[in-house]
């Protein structure tokens, strides 16, 4: 499984525009498309951040799709005023405890890999991470994604609501930095976002 992350910085007033734009136009596109295994949405409205991310059954399907979709990325910059930057993944963990319902949130942590293996460090994501994720309460679901070529990865879990996604930073900070210090990976990024679609339909990666 394959993911492209679409990723707009714009300005925060517009979000709910762009919001109704990815659902309304974005959506049905991407679910016709051959090899797509649906889409989903975040947003951070204090910033205008908004990552919409795509997944497909192979890397040749996600490339098959980049013409089609391009038009459709630059009217969601357009609708924003912003800037887009696009991120390529191998879905390398995915778990579900429950599908996510309205009201669900997120917190995405990006990682320099560092040169470490990237084949140890999703064992210890799978094996480590995810079991003790699953004793949070109000967990959802869980991600990791990698690009090898340019040492990069993305975890992203998923919390019923904004609230139980709050109460969980503690406990979600400790475990990652331990997770961190043993997989030779440093932090780059954590962000906290409303999932506001999310219609993915990856299978279960453990």
């Amino acid at each position: 499984m394959h993911a492209r992350s679409l990723t707009i910085i714009g300005r925060p007033e517009r979000i709910d525009d762009a919001i109704a734009y990815v659902r309304d136009d974005a959506l049905p596109t991407v679910t016709s498309m051959e090899g797509s295994v649906g889409l989903s949405l975040l947003v951070e409205r204090e910033t205008g951040r908004a990552i919409t991310t795509t997944s497909w059954t192979s890397a040749a399907a996600m490339a098959d799709s980049d013409a089609r979709l391009a038009p459709l990325r630059m009217r969601g910059a357009e609708i924003l005023d912003g800037h887009i930057s696009i991120d390529e993944w191998e879905v390398a963990v995915m778990h579900r405890a429950h599908t996510a319902l309205e009201g669900a949130a997120c917190r995405v942590t990006w990682l320099r890999l560092n040169h470490s293996d990237p084949d140890r460090g999703v064992g210890l994501y799978s094996n480590s991470m995810l079991p003790d994720f699953e004793s949070i309460d109000g967990f959802c679901s869980a991600s990791l994604m990698i690009n090898r070529e340019k040492g990069r990865a993305c975890s992203t879990t998923t919390y019923d609501t904004w609230e139980s996604m709050s109460a969980s930073r503690d406990r979600s900070w400790a475990l990652r930095e331990s997770a961190v210090r043993e997989a030779g990976v440093d932090v780059m990024d954590v962000a906290e976002f409303e999932l506001v679609l999310a219609h993915l339909r990856l299978p279960e990666l453990v």
